[in-house]
């Protein structure tokens, strides 16, 4: 393209596999740059711009929106706050020690009932489906990093931290619960 950027409008009789290919070629490294400054990440946005690539090809009727360039980065737009918001879920579910109650001065009381949270902790381990429970044990307790898991685990690293995420929040809520 010259420098002045002309609108991408679907034609009839064009691909949706030829509008996203053209798409692509066109407006990729502008549409990285663009998510680049919103995640601070080059990897993410790479991740989201291929999701956004994505959702184009899933489009039933491609012509039907008629300007694609605008529509891909509206979608990528979305897909980066969705990024963000999941990312500050995780990070705020991560942060927050899950044994900190365990630190009190150890009392004969405080070492029963740390006993009993541990029974607890483990019976609500045991209770997570199979692989949310192996992603969890694998990332807290053994400190395997999520890409490190993902791998192990024939995962997306995306998946896994689904699963740890899960798993912390279930058993964060249920000891909770059994305080009240």
């Amino acid at each position: 393209m010259t420098g002045q950027s002309l609108p991408f409008v679907a034609s009839s009789g064009t691909s949706n596999a030829e509008l996203v290919e053209r798409l692509f070629r066109e407006h990729n490294e502008a549409l990285v740059r663009f998510l680049l400054a919103r995640l601070r990440s080059r990897q993410a946005a790479l991740e989201v711009a291929q999701e956004a690539y994505v959702r184009l090809l899933s489009l039933d009727e491609p012509g039907a929106v008629s300007y694609l360039r605008s529509f891909l980065f509206k979608t990528a737009a979305n897909l980066a706050v969705d990024r963000l918001r999941r990312d500050d879920v995780h990070a705020r579910a991560t942060d927050t020690p899950l044994f900190h109650e365990f630190a009190d001065a150890r009392t004969p009381e405080r070492v029963v009932a740390g006993a009993q949270e541990i029974e607890n902790l483990t019976r609500l381990v045991r209770a997570l489906p199979p692989k949310c429970r192996r992603a969890f044990i694998l990332n807290r307790f053994y400190g395997l990093d999520l890409s490190v898991v993902a791998e192990e685990m024939g995962l997306s690293e995306r998946m896994v931290r689904t699963y740890v995420v899960r798993a912390l929040l279930y058993c964060r809520s249920n000891l909770n619960g059994s305080h009240d």
